[in-house]
């Protein structure tokens, strides 16, 4: 909702309410009760009345005597606090105070800007045009016609005497059962009811959406909208949700001209079935720094599930796999191995080659005929840091 209308309702939902015993949110039931029939007054008729009512303690509002409703939304029994009037007031007496403040900052502020003017020499005939300008002009820069005078308030009048404590609480035994915690009286600092018969419910406070935009291109991730249903996110768009991901699992021991082998890891991020295979790179890159043999054939992988790494029969599949290239795969997720032969003289181990995938694009087109979903093959190129050269 606007700001303004948040204001006037103080941040809080008119037809929302937490449970004041375990704080969750109460919920809404509905009953029939026999009521008497308004032609014949010996006979009762079935009415569907509402009350509010607690799934995890059991608090329901008939506990503290809350009338039922005859509607679902609204209309609850509210209790007015007995300082209420008081706050009331204060709130707005100092309200009008910083008003006054502020008009007088702007006052002095538009003043010494004014007479910035009249500094200039009358031979020229700068001042008598300036003052014959404002003369005419109401000071709206003031706004003292628009300035509520406060209403004159009492002090508060301090005493000397504090209202003795009741009979019952040195005749009577204390049922800890019956009283309230703490947080239950802080949650209500205007009531702080001491038994548990004095909780009523409290409305459920608003929330605040924050905008939120990423870190490395400042675009915005989610926005605050009046309507929850037209927030967009953005999220979603991110390239980690579309190209296949790939990690290192294990390397062996690298020699100088001697072949190695590396596990890696390809897992497919979509919702849709991706097939992968790996190339060698067009054009020899500066940074390489071994010679890499690459597997031949194409994997294909299966659509994101995230149940299945709770799953265990997923790890049996039909795919007929080479078992000198694929170590396992398990869903969306498959390891297999490259074979790599460092250069001399280097240090860390680099290889680097071209990742081929295809592409489902689901973005809803705007033409009225129905269209299939758009495949695109996309290729990557993809420079892989192993690690450090064996020191033998």
């Amino acid at each position: 909702m606007p700001s303004a209308e948040a204001r006037m309702k103080k941040s809080k939902c008119a037809n929302c309410f937490d449970c004041p015993s375990c704080m969750h949110t109460l919920s809404v039931r509905a009953t029939s009760v026999q009521v008497p029939s308004p032609e014949d007054p010996n006979k009762t008729l079935p009415r569907k009345v509402y009350y509010l009512a607690c799934g995890f303690c059991r608090w329901t509002s008939r506990d503290v005597g809350m009338p039922d409703q005859p509607v679902s939304s609204g209309g609850w029994h509210e209790r007015e606090t007995l300082w209420g009037k008081r706050v009331s007031t204060l709130f707005e007496h100092y309200r009008i105070v910083a008003q006054k403040d502020k008009i007088e900052k702007e006052r002095k502020k538009s003043t010494a800007y004014r007479t910035g003017y009249l500094h200039f020499s009358d031979k020229y005939g700068v001042a008598a045009a300036v003052a014959k300008k404002y003369a005419g002009l109401t000071s709206s820069g003031t706004k003292e016609d628009a300035t509520k005078t406060s209403e004159d308030m009492a002090p508060a009048q301090a005493t000397a005497e504090v209202e003795g404590l009741p009979d019952s609480i040195f005749t009577e035994p204390v049922n800890v059962a019956k009283l309230t915690t703490i947080k239950q009286r802080h949650l209500q600092p205007d009531f702080q009811p001491i038994d548990a018969s004095q909780l009523y419910p409290r409305h459920k406070q608003l929330l605040i959406k924050r905008s939120q935009r990423c870190r490395g291109c400042d675009h915005n991730l989610s926005k605050p909208e009046f309507n929850p249903s037209s927030i967009k996110f953005k999220i979603q768009l991110a390239a980690y949700h579309h190209i296949p991901e790939l990690k290192i699992k294990s390397v062996t021991e690298f020699k100088d001209g001697e072949e190695c082998f590396v596990e890696l890891t390809v897992r497919n991020p979509t919702p849709h079935t991706t097939h992968v295979s790996f190339l060698p790179l067009e054009e020899s890159l500066d940074e390489l720094t071994c010679q890499a043999a690459l597997p031949e054939c194409e994997f294909t992988l299966p659509p994101r599930d995230d149940t299945a790494e709770y799953d265990d029969t997923t790890e049996a599949t039909l795919s007929k796999d080479d078992p000198n290239v694929v170590t396992f795969r398990k869903a969306n997720k498959l390891g297999f191995y490259i074979r790599v032969i460092p250069l001399e003289d280097q240090d860390d181990i680099i290889v680097g080659f071209q990742l081929r995938h295809d592409f489902t694009n689901m973005v809803v087109q705007l033409q009225a005929d129905h269209r299939e979903p758009q495949v695109i093959w996309m290729t990557h190129v993809v420079v892989v840091n192993l690690g450090p050269k064996t020191v033998s």
